[in-house]
């Protein structure tokens, strides 16, 4: 993959949706707890979506985030 090193493990991400009380999250969202750029935090969300560990569903014209029940495993399986 392209471009600078990844400083945040997948399992970081999947645990900030494990440990939040609301159902799903935003972009913004991510990027803020992350300290990442809204595309960065766009791309890795979209990564995590690809391997199947996270949902998505348009929200208005912005995508909403949710764990999926294989990063549920993944998270529980470290």
């Amino acid at each position: 993959m392209a471009g600078r090193k990844e400083t945040v493990s997948d399992e970081e991400i999947l645990s900030i949706f494990m440990e939040s009380s609301d159902p799903f999250m935003t972009t913004a969202e991510i990027a803020e707890e992350l300290d990442f750029t809204l595309t960065g935090a766009r791309k890795r969300l979209y990564g995590l979506e690809e391997n199947g560990l996270l949902n998505s569903k348009k929200a208005g014209n912005s995508p909403v985030w949710w764990i999926s029940e294989n990063g549920v495993v993944r998270i529980e399986d470290k």
